[in-house]
């Protein structure tokens, strides 16, 4: 399985750690006392906010660039989508285009982000036909690589008619932590119901034009106007159609995985179980028992962490990326949902047993696989340290 390619070419260092991100947010502060406890300094943070503003950032040639997440910060959801409510969902196209134009901004130093993998990571159609294309099982989807224009509701009841999906999720193509999802259903007789956290207000009155909301309930509309009002105001960002597959549970709930994949092999998994469809931990989900599935997938669990190494391996130029695996029922066939740039926010846990970041959390892991590629001589294939005897580290 091939590893993160972005250290090819890169001289004997010394190198310094910077973090593009935003500076008080709690990823930012867990990847710096990752790195000062790994004795690999402090790193110095560059705002997304100003890099928006000043039109780029430069980095020094013995500067290892890492990009977090531009989240969870107003003035910069501000930015990037152009709405100034930040719980609106709408703008997610508008967020793509400034994001991608962001990053091309920034010049210099070692990225462990390529920037060819993030328009392809950063569209759930282009990122499904990638998948495919290399094999990696994916749920069936008429709009993989745009194949499919959803304008609005009716090209979505289309698809599900001509293609034979009763049950589909609707994802916004640039969305991310289920903002905009729609599972949908429909029965034999035709009538439709819809999963979201998508709440809807009309301000101003009957007539004026819907507003979307991020709401932290997931609610259930069955009156199919209201949800092809939903549809119809996300279409215009780009819409991803999916068949919804039936997932294993855990526990009486449904269930699915985020697997971190970093410089090409599996370091960490956490189960994530929901009454709904959606599994997201901040829309209700909780992290199920790893051990327990681990069992009840028994020879096929190598097999789940092989397709998201193959998953990874289509980002090659990515150190890590986190991929949302969907177990079939009874935890013998998976599916690539997912593959998310900024999927490593999984405090307190530590790497797979037997693993190579056994022992090391997620920002840990990713500290260990830049050294190690950058150290003389072949990378080591099997961990080489004890994750509490840190101080002999050598230098970046």
């Amino acid at each position: 399985m091939s590893g993160w390619s972005g250290a090819a070419g890169a001289g004997p260092g010394p190198y310094r750690w910077v973090v593009v991100g935003n500076g008080e947010n709690r990823r930012v502060g867990l990847f710096r006392a990752a790195a000062e406890a790994a004795g690999a300094g402090s790193p110095r943070v560059v705002e997304w906010r100003d890099v928006l503003r000043d039109g780029g950032h430069a980095f020094a040639d013995d500067e290892i660039v890492r990009l977090d997440s531009p989240g969870e910060n107003a003035e910069v959801d501000r930015l990037l989508r152009g709405v100034g409510d930040p719980t609106r969902v709408e703008g997610s196209a508008t967020w793509y285009g400034r994001f991608l134009a962001a990053v091309g901004s920034l010049r210099g130093g070692l990225r462990l982000d390529d920037p060819a993998d993030l328009p392809v990571l950063f569209d759930k159609r282009l990122c499904h036909a990638r998948l495919d294309a290399a094999g990696v099982p994916v749920p069936p989807s008429p709009t993989s690589g745009g194949a499919w224009p959803v304008r609005g509701w009716d090209d979505v009841r289309a698809a599900m008619r001509e293609h034979g999906m009763p049950r589909v999720f609707v994802k916004p193509a640039h969305g991310s932590s289920a903002s905009g999802v729609l599972a949908v259903e429909s029965s034999a007789s035709g009538r439709i119901r819809a999963t979201t956290s998508v709440e809807v207000s009309a301000d101003g009155g009957l007539r004026a034009p819907l507003r979307l909301h991020n709401s932290l309930r997931v609610r259930r509309y069955a009156d199919e106007r209201e949800i092809a009002g939903i549809v119809d105001v996300l279409a215009s960002d780009g819409l991803h159609i999916e068949r919804w597959l039936p997932k294993a549970s855990a526990h009486g709930r449904s269930a699915d995985l985020r697997v971190l994949v970093v410089a090409g092999r599996a370091t960490h998994a956490v189960v994530r179980t929901s009454r709904f469809p959606m599994t997201n931990l901040h829309l209700g989900g909780a992290r199920g028992d790893l051990t327990s599935v681990v069992d009840a997938a028994g020879d096929r669990w190598r097999q789940a962490l092989d397709i998201c190494e193959r998953a990874a391996a289509c980002f090659p130029g990515t150190l890590s990326v986190g991929v949302d695996l969907l177990p079939a029922i009874g935890w013998r066939r998976f599916a690539v949902g997912e593959v998310n740039a900024f999927g490593d926010l999984l405090p307190r846990l530590t790497g797979l047993p037997g693993g190579p970041a056994e022992g090391l959390d997620t920002y840990a892991a990713q500290l260990d696989a830049v050294r190690d590629a950058l150290a003389p001589g072949p990378s080591p294939t099997a961990p080489r340290h004890h994750p509490h005897a840190r101080n002999d580290h050598a230098p970046f």
